[in-house]
């Protein structure tokens, strides 16, 4: 039986109401990844983060105490794996077997990055599959579901033999595209910096109603693209680049240097998430990209120049409906 209140809040462009039954039996824990998003994350819900330890030893063990009883609870684990990725990581595997041990109903691993997404195939002799390692951990430490955002392939979630339910940050950005940049985008093109992000960048101008181009680059390394040619018309347009991701900030900075020798006139990027370090930072202030529009599945996700719109709504709606039993597909209308 619900509880008889609500909890009103604004969520993608409409008034949306976050029911919570058996509130008691919710319990919100942070891991120490983005604790920002995840008060933030409680806040809209109106509930607080369980009361935890969660820290390391001198020689970096991970250590975790849950200080209240979570018996029978279903409990939800905020922590993205983002760098440090390794550490993060274990930290949620150390988390949920202490969630475990407590008894808890059910966990779900709430994780607005998931690391090692990039890692979803076999594409070199004798190398590692470690995004299907990673839900193999998840699994065998005791999650019981997860609950993420724009993987970098979707296909991921077959990895898993538990329910994934994959956000897409999408709707959010796209609400605060038009609420903000309305004005400086004007004849307007969407682009994706690659090829692998055809799907995304199409998603994006079908909504905006605009063309689509692309550019074709090339890895050099791990940090380094040649941008070498575009497919589709962009001199005298306004460019707006879509990614999933960034992290050196080398595909996006190769792709609007080409641009612009290709005669574009603005440049903007969105990515979903912008797990940036400083020189990816530096570049995109080099770079012809005006404004970096972004989500905060990261702490990272910061900078000049950088505009970061929170997903914490979106996220507190989907706990609620999970929680809840609701279904979640409303969440990816725009």
């Amino acid at each position: 039986m619900r509880l008889p209140w609500q909890i009103e809040l604004a969520i993608l462009g409409r008034s949306a109401r976050i029911g919570v039954g058996h509130l008691s039996l919710m319990k919100l824990i942070s891991g120490t990844a983005h604790p920002k998003l995840a008060q933030d994350i409680a806040d809209v819900m109106g509930l607080p983060l369980c009361d935890a330890s969660v820290n390391a030893f001198p020689d970096g063990e991970s250590f975790v105490q849950i200080k209240e009883s979570i018996r029978g609870a279903d409990v939800f684990i905020i922590q993205p794996t983002c760098p440090p990725t390794n550490h993060n990581m274990m930290e949620l595997l150390v988390m949920v077997d202490a969630v475990r041990r407590a008894s808890a109903s059910r966990i779900t691993a709430v994780m607005p990055f998931y690391g090692y997404a990039r890692q979803d195939r076999k594409d070199k002799p004798r190398v590692p599959i470690t995004s299907k390692l990673v839900a193999n951990l998840l699994t065998a430490a005791g999650v019981n579901r997860v609950l993420t955002m724009d993987l970098h392939a979707a296909q991921i979630q077959g990895f898993f033999e538990i329910p994934v339910d994959h956000l897409y940050s999408l709707p959010v950005l796209i609400k605060h595209l038009k609420e903000h940049y309305v004005n400086d985008l004007k004849n307007l093109v969407v682009v994706s910096p690659d090829i692998g992000g055809v799907k995304t960048a199409k998603n994006y101008a079908n909504i905006l109603g605009t063309e689509l181009a692309i550019v074709a680059k090339q890895r050099i390394s791990a940090t380094e693209v040649d941008a070498h040619a575009v497919i589709g018309e962009v001199e005298g347009k306004d460019v707006l680049l879509v990614d999933d991701m960034t992290e050196s900030g080398g595909t996006l900075c190769a792709a609007a240097d080409i641009l612009k020798r290709h005669g574009a006139a603005r440049i903007f990027a969105g990515v979903s998430h912008a797990v940036l370090n400083e020189k990816a930072r530096a570049r995109l202030l080099e770079s012809p990209i005006e404004h970096l529009l972004t989500s905060d599945s990261v702490p990272m996700a910061y900078g000049d120049h950088v505009d970061t719109v929170s997903i914490a709504p979106l996220f507190a709606q989907a706990i609620a409906n999970i929680h809840n039993d609701d279904s979640v597909t409303h969440l990816f209308e725009v």
